[in-house]
């Protein structure tokens, strides 16, 4: 049986209803890379001078499989296939010619992610020619239809799971603009309208069709062509896509990456309006705490995951008793007994909907009352018709009288008070840098906020800076001002590290991954001659010009070690080092206690146990 089954004492971090836990049980996301392998892939380009030469092929198998390592720590439970088209061998269900699917033994032609699969296609490049091969499976004089065949494979494995819970994908790589430029006549008509018709036939499955493709050397790819059709671009949203095409594919990591990590919805809410209305929401999760993944215990034998189980044993019998019904809160000395079904419902005290409850100016909105990362919030019309017109008289009223929507919304264990703020949108370069919508920002209660301490109520022997120091120091804060700053400039070291070693040890890697740590400081930058400059003008200014700072650090640690060993000559005197010596007792006491008499004495204190219980006796004379 379960532990808690009725998740009466359930964690907050284990919480169904948290927001951040949401993405996952939502929607997953099923994806198949379509992968052109035509000859032309393979065809050497110069991407720059202070570049290796290489070819479209290797950029977009480099590229997918970064992206996999990736996923397989942040996303695993989507499932990923791998199809290769204009191939000479053929490999899928359906028997089609050019179409070969990638995947190694105990695995589905879709599934989710295994470091087996990473592994192997990490090495598809080395046995491509050999055992897949390359072929153009468009020609003249064949009715072979190779981008026909490779859309029928993807559409086929993405059948599984239903459109409401998972985000179905196809993404398509290719440097080829035409392909059926080498045919002509009622042939290629003929193909070209099988092929769209094909690709409209899997987008009606509510299945996307996303391009990457990879412009040629001096030649850009010309989307207009063929593909617009195929992915349903025009006017604006075909404009806005040529900018895209004519990137230098050094890019194609950073596309992928984001088309492979976009933000998904969280959950779907209710938002409940005076007057009887509601409307449907759909919330986004823009920041998300990212932290190394449980450890999870294995079986000896069978290495499969283990389940806990609780049981109660009777003292006399040993036999299993039944659980307690009931539970109970110690209050004044007596024991408070409650039932199972009486704590669950006391910890519910909200349906989770969003409910508004007025309108406020912006001025009353604090930089503080910010408790925890805001979601981000959508009109949708799924289920409740109507929902995006409401939303959007609400939205632009708020924008123009310059207020904020205060609602009460949470989870049913934990209710809160919320703002939504209104997000214009913000367009730059024809595309959209900001969507319109709005943010749920969680607002805390008057008993979460604390009073300000202050602790220097008496100023008079407060030490001030000079005019002149303040001057200096702004000087030195304009020349180190960190440009177009972004949060998104910077991974957390120890988690890039963590996850370096789990894949380097799941692959077999050699070598851990390099790991750069953006975070440490910028030596070549603060060394430039201004910098330096304002740096010295403010030491001298603060410290005066005979200020030495090693001279200072050595007293700082010279004073920090006689505190420590003063501490340690206090604390040893509690001790009669010579009877338990004689006795031989050192051996009862813990390193930390032995390592006292050691500092107090100005000894070593490195090693084990017993090296430094021979330590202390050494220096004994025993």
């Amino acid at each position: 049986m379960d532990i808690d089954p009725d998740d009466v004492f359930r964690d907050d971090e284990d919480d169904p209803e948290n927001d951040l836990l949401q993405d996952r049980q939502s929607s997953k996301e099923l994806v198949v890379f379509l992968v052109d392998a035509s000859p032309k892939m393979f065809n050497i380009t110069c991407p720059g001078e202070d570049q290796d030469n290489t070819s479209h092929f290797h950029v977009a198998v480099s590229c997918i499989a970064q992206s996999l390592k990736v996923q397989i720590i942040n996303r695993p439970y989507d499932e990923i296939a791998i199809c290769f088209f204009n191939t000479r061998e053929k490999k899928n269900l359906q028997d089609l010619n050019g179409v070969y699917v990638f995947n190694v033994a105990e695995r589905e032609y879709l599934d989710s992610l295994t470091a087996r699969f990473i592994k192997e296609f990490d090495r598809v490049e080395e046995s491509f020619s050999k055992v897949i091969g390359s072929q153009y499976g468009i020609v003249p004089g064949s009715r072979d239809n190779s981008l026909y065949n490779a859309i029928w494979v993807a559409q086929a494995l993405l059948r599984k799971g239903s459109a409401k819970t998972a985000d179905k994908r196809i993404l398509l790589l290719t440097n080829e603009d035409d392909p059926f430029g080498s045919i002509k006549g009622v042939t290629k008509l003929d193909m070209t309208r099988t092929t769209l018709q094909r690709a409209k036939d899997a987008q009606d499955l509510g299945i996307a069709i996303e391009l990457l493709p990879l412009s040629r050397p001096n030649e850009e790819f010309n989307v207009s062509l063929f593909y617009a059709d195929l992915i349903g671009l025009d006017g604006d949203e075909l404009a806005q896509f040529m900018p895209l095409a004519g990137e230098r594919f050094e890019d194609m990591n950073k596309q992928l990456r984001k088309r492979m990590f976009k933000k998904r919805r969280v959950r779907r809410i209710s938002f409940m309006i005076p007057g009887g209305l509601s409307i449907e929401l759909n919330t986004y999760a823009l920041i998300r705490p990212s932290v190394p993944g449980k450890v999870t215990w294995l079986d000896s034998v069978t290495n499969l995951p283990l389940k806990a189980e609780r049981s109660l044993i009777c003292a006399d019998t040993g036999a299993i008793v039944k659980e307690a019904s009931k539970r109970f809160q110690t209050y004044k000395n007596k024991d408070i007994t409650f039932t199972t079904d009486e704590l669950s419902e006391i910890k519910r005290v909200s349906t989770g909907n969003l409910r508004l409850l007025g309108f406020k100016p912006l001025s009353c909105l604090k930089d503080y009352h910010n408790l925890k990362p805001s979601l981000f919030v959508c009109p949708s019309d799924e289920e409740v018709m109507g929902s995006t017109c409401i939303f959007i008289a609400l939205y632009r009223s708020m924008i123009r009288l310059k207020r904020f929507a205060v609602a009460f919304y949470g989870s049913s264990s934990r209710p809160q008070l919320v703002a939504l703020v209104a997000q214009e949108e913000i367009i730059d370069g024809g595309g959209q840098i900001e969507p319109p919508g709005m943010h749920i920002i969680y607002l805390p209660y008057s008993d979460d906020i604390r009073p300000i301490e202050e602790l220097h109520a008496d100023t008079s022997g407060v030490p001030l800076a000079t005019e002149d120091q303040i001057q200096k120091a702004a000087a030195l804060v304009k020349r180190v001002d960190l440009k177009d700053f972004s949060v998104c400039q910077f991974s957390n070291p120890a988690l890039q590290s963590h996850y370096a070693l789990v894949q380097a040890m799941a692959l077999d890697e050699d070598e851990m991954p390099e790991i750069i740590d953006e975070t440490l400081p910028d030596e070549e930058g603060m060394a430039r001659p201004g910098i330096a400059k304002a740096l010295e003008e403010f030491k001298i200014c603060v410290y005066g010009e005979n200020y030495e700072e090693e001279d200072e650090k050595a007293n700082n640690v010279g004073k920090k070690r006689k505190q420590i060993t003063e501490e340690a000559v206090n604390k040893a005197s509690y001790y009669d080092w010579g009877k338990l010596a004689d006795d031989g007792k050192l051996k009862d006491l813990t390193v930390q206690e032995l390592k006292t008499y050691l500092t107090a004495n100005k000894l070593t204190v490195a090693g084990k146990k017993e090296v430094l219980i021979n330590r202390i006796l050494t220096h004994m004379g025993k």
